[in-house]
């Protein structure tokens, strides 16, 4: 079996294929041009009807081996075993060509495509089958007019990535006097050389300036014989187009601020070796294949660093996402650009939100988070998770100097000139340690250590914003002048008393019966690019009230590349339900890797993590609120749109939907109401109502269980559990015509609902006699002297008789109603349209909205606190505001209308791909309370003691679960093993995330 296989065995797979790639062959000195295939970039629409004609009828794939082979090895195998026609190879024909690779491009026609996929995706040596995605970037766009992926509405060529960076000026200046033109000397006098605030200096006086490191630059390439570059030793092109240099001038400007060594504008390493991979068109397009590609020439011709400030939000391209993983177990330290859709929570770019990449964010000189800046937390994790502490580290990324095309000194701001900042200061770092020392000391995680633990913490900004902090230099180096290998983990404590640096975690303190608070951490292995957990990790409180702290820990078996987590699953016992106070100890976690090459012992260490933890007696109920993650979906990895249709540049609802992400301010302002707001990962059965004044949906797209929709019914009207919904639009003709062919994935997307799911909502609600519409509202309204926007919010068109109710003359914009808005701009009157319901109904109340852009940061026009306090004073507490109860908005006759009028279901999705319901089995996960991990939940109908959960005593829901958990257990690790062979990377791959628990 193979657990019970030694995991040195996997150890010395990983080290053989990961070395293996060493023996390609010696460095090459010379400048490449590549010329590949032309791939038609069809343009972007969304009017369906106009272009469906325009469909190709054939589109490139990306066939990924179990091994590396020389290309024609791959070819011949796929030729030799498939049958069908219908497809072809694509030649590759770059710098990469002449060495073994581990995938190949082939074209397939759509009239076979499904068949062939899984004739491909059947044989022994295949791995998997993806679309040829493609890369767009805004590079030099003006000011903070920044263009991304989409433009007034519409898909721009390319997969989705964020604005890059913008033009600040430039500054002119000849080549042989050094001087400026004296109309803008004092505008570059105001403008400080970056390398001077770091203390660059410093290092090149001690002789340490970059030398004989070897540092990749992936962007639009850079020009030959550039005087401001003394060691240019290679040019690639990987791109469709004839020519190596850089029309645009970002790839110049990212090789400048490393590299330079132009008074004006001086790099960090002047004698670094720059390796310019040319992976960006000039219409700044790059196809997954030319980075996968690029990647393994890199490996196997042993970059030391690699710089990449590109970014989006697709984490789930697995061929790229891979790759990067690869190519850091390869012991190349990537920087990257964390992302420019700051000041937005919640929009970290890939790969900089990877564990083994440094990603980095932006600041200004007055060591403020630059408002481009993204911010965390990472959403891999979400639901029922929670996001790493990203970026790792942030750097002056505003108004930095760098090197042009033309030979002068120009500023470009953005976190892809933070980026460069960064790889600017490895380089250097990198040139510290003696050559023959280097691949034993520096690695990703060695060197991501050093930066974190040397960073300097900036005193206004929180963990998500911020990472560890601003860069120190200085710091870094002494760490890294004495490192010994070691593990560690990111960040190294967890302070409730620390605000604003451990928000959120410092606005609301832990208390008894609570939902389980989740840190997760990063663990940073320098002794290995493979590492294990010895033992399970340990709580160890500083004196006898930590005992009143429950942990549950899931965590990494397998540390690979160089990076696992530890996610901590905090609750306070029930017997500590009055207590008031601190809580503080450690937690510890030992790792182990193999022996490294010469080595004979394993290599070990323990890791720290401290706690100080704020503890209050628990709230009453009145005051909770439970916000349900569960039935969020976001993109990736369907298309979920945007939920104001009147965003034009930004048609996709990314950034997390978290009361920590696009709702952190919504958040903040409810805490200051004297709430207390628990987030619910799990289907609805998976809580105790008796515990919550008020369940909150917001903005919610998947479907529910039969199951929750029952326990609901029962919460509501039994329990006294108060329900606030706020919905989104919701048109099957508008969604229909929202979508648009994508040259990424060579596909139609085709939105998977609205902006809510609003079929699936009424479903929960029909038990209440409520129902949404699928009319596409928009206007301005005030309550009681409050002014909002409604924007692209639905109608209510079911509330039950004795209801309060109110409407507003709104105008239609849906697709269904366009005939009827030519009417009313003739001079017809707009009807009302009820958008706000209020209702009493056995024990419970019940409150609905149909927008959610008044709550969400990431679109607001305005916002709408104002009525979700007077929302949830009444739901929580019966308060009931004047204005929103007057008589004259309480309906006399229930508001109806015939199911057939109802929204419908789209029956041309198959929605199961991107549900966590349909298809999908009923548990309560690890953000439930311990008591109900891995059951189905509550009991509709059982009260008190005498219901028993396996494994666990007997609880008394009558009392609120918080009874204390005395049961320990600790799973032994489970080894996945593949069905085929694969390279180790994709072994790591199954094991990266398997949840160990205790108690």
């Amino acid at each position: 079996m193979v657990a019970s296989r030694s995991p040195f065995a996997n150890y010395f797979l990983l080290v053989l294929v990961s070395f293996c790639l060493l023996r390609f062959g010696d460095r090459i000195n010379y400048e490449t041009l590549t010329l590949t295939l032309p791939r038609t970039n069809t343009t972007a629409v969304s009017d369906v009807n106009d272009v469906v004609d325009r469909e190709p009828a054939r589109r490139n794939y990306i066939v990924r081996f179990v091994e590396y082979k020389d290309a024609e090895d791959h070819r011949a195998y796929l030729q030799g075993k498939i049958g069908l026609d219908g497809w072809e190879w694509i030649e590759r024909r770059n710098p990469a060509a002449k060495f073994p690779t581990d995938f190949g491009v082939v074209a397939i026609d759509d009239s076979v495509r499904t068949a062939l996929i899984e004739e491909f995706e059947r044989l022994e040596l295949v791995k998997d089958v993806s679309a040829d995605l493609s890369y767009s970037r805004s590079v030099l766009a003006e000011g903070d007019d920044r263009v991304g992926a989409f433009a007034d509405g519409k898909k721009r060529p390319g997969k989705i990535f964020s604005s890059m960076s913008y033009s600040e000026g430039e500054c002119y200046a000849t080549a042989i006097s050094n001087s400026t033109i004296s109309w803008n000397r004092q505008l570059l006098m105001q403008r400080y050389q970056v390398t001077s605030f770091f203390g660059a200096r410093g290092l090149w006086e001690k002789g340490y300036t970059g030398a004989k490191v070897k540092m990749a630059i992936f962007d639009t390439g850079i020009r030959a014989n550039h005087p401001h570059f003394r060691n240019i030793k290679e040019r690639t092109n990987w791109t469709n187009e004839d020519t190596l240099n850089d029309n645009l001038g970002h790839g110049t400007f990212v090789a400048g601020v490393i590299a330079g060594q132009y008074d004006e504008c001086l790099g960090f390493a002047p004698d670094t070796e720059i390796y310019a991979f040319r992976v960006f068109t000039d219409a700044q397009v790059s196809y997954t294949s030319w980075f996968l590609d690029a990647f393994n020439y890199a490996i196997a011709t042993n970059m030391d660093v690699l710089n990449l400030s590109i970014g989006g939000p697709d984490y789930l391209d697995l061929p790229f996402v891979e790759k990067v993983w690869e190519l850091t177990a390869n012991n190349i330290i990537m920087v990257s650009a964390i992302g420019n859709d700051g000041p937005l929570y919640g929009t970290l770019n890939n790969p900089a939100d990877q564990s083994d990449v440094i990603g980095v964010g932006g600041i200004d000189y007055g060591d403020h988070i630059a408002s481009f800046s993204s911010r965390g937390m990472s959403t891999w994790e979400i639901p029922h998770g929670y996001g790493r502490v990203k970026p790792d580290v942030v750097a002056y990324g505003r108004e930095i100097m760098g090197s042009s095309i033309s030979a002068n000194c120009k500023s470009l701001s953005g976190t892809s000139v933070a980026s460069p900042v960064v790889a600017g200061v490895v380089c250097l770092l990198v040139s510290v340690i003696p050559e023959h020392d280097r691949k034993n000391i520096l690695n990703p995680a060695s060197m991501k250590q050093a930066l974190v633990e040397g960073a300097a913490k900036l005193p206004d900004a929180n963990m998500y914003e911020q990472g560890a902090g601003r860069v120190h230099l200085l710091e870094s180096y002494e760490i890294l002048k004495s490192y010994q290998p070691r593990a560690s983990i990111f960040p190294s404590i967890l302070d409730y008393m620390d605000c604003p640096y451990s928000w959120p975690f410092c606005r609301q303190p832990l208390y008894a019966g609570a939902m389980p608070v989740i840190f997760n951490a990063t663990i940073l292995n320098g002794m290995g690019v493979l590492g294990y957990v010895e033992s399970p990790p340990t709580w160890h409180p500083s004196d006898e009230e930590g005992n009143l702290l429950s942990i549950r820990f899931t965590y990494s078996e397998v540390i690979w590349p160089w990076t696992g987590y530890l996610a901590l699953h905090m609750q306070i016992k029930e017997e500590a339900a009055l207590f008031s106070g601190e809580i503080e100890g450690n937690v510890t976690v030992k790792i182990y890797s193999p022996p490294a090459q010469g080595e004979k012992n394993v290599r070990r260490s323990t890791c720290v993590l401290q706690l100080k933890l704020k503890v209050v007696p628990t709230p009453p109920r009145s005051k909770r609120v439970l916000w349900d993650q569960f039935h969020s979906i976001k993109y990736p990895p369907g298309y979920i749109p945007r939920d104001s249709l009147d965003v034009r540049n930004d048609i996709l609802d990314w950034h997390g939907d978290h009361l920590h992400t696009n709702f952190h301010i919504m958040f903040n302002m409810l805490r200051d109401a004297g709430y207390y707001v628990e987030t619910l990962g799990s289907p609805l059965t998976c809580f105790d109502a008796h515990q919550y004044g008020t369940l909150l949906l917001v903005d919610l797209e998947d479907e529910y269980f039969k199951e929750e929709i029952q326990k609901l019914r029962d919460d509501v009207i039994n329990t006294g559990l108060g329900l606030a919904v706020f919905a989104e639009w919701y048109n099957v003709d508008t969604m229909v015509k929202m979508r648009f062919f994508d040259d990424n994935t060579r596909s139609w997307w085709t939105p998977v609902t609205g902006g809510a799911n609003i079929p699936a909502l009424n479903d929960l609600l029909a038990p209440f006699g409520i129902a949404f519409g699928d009319k596409i509202l928009n206007g301005d309204f005030s309550i009681d002297g409050e002014h909002s926007r409604y924007a692209s919010g639905t109608d209510i068109v079911r509330f039950p008789a004795g209801g309060y109710v109110h409407a507003f003359p709104f105008m239609d914009s849906s697709e269904s109603a366009a005939t009827q808005n030519v009417l009313l701009t003739s001079g017809m009157a707009k009807a009302d349209s009820p958008i706000l319901g209020l209702l009493e109904l056995g024990e419970g109340r019940i409150a609905v909205y149909g927008d959610s852009n008044c709550l969400d940061s990431s679109h607001m026009v305005t916002h709408c606190y104002w009525l979700l306090r007077k929302i949830l004073d009444f739901t929580s507490g019966n308060i009931k505001d004047p204005v929103l109860f007057s008589t004259s908005v309480r309906r006399a006759a229930a508001l109806y209308q015939d199911d057939n009028q109802l929204p419908s279901r789209r029956t041309d999705v198959d929605f199961s791909t991107y549900s966590a319901v349909v298809g999908k089995e009923l548990i309560c996960r690890s953000d439930s309370r311990f008591e109900v991990w891995g059951t189905k939940g509550y009991s509709l109908h059982v009260r008190g003691r005498n219901r028993r959960l396996p494994g666990y005593p007997a609880i008394d829901l009558g009392r609120g679960l918080n009874s204390t958990v005395e049961t320990s257990y600790l799973k032994q690790p489970q080894w996945t093993q593949n069905n085929k062979g694969e390279h180790s990377g994709n072994n790591i791959f199954g094991l990266l995330y398997r949840d160990e628990v205790i108690d």
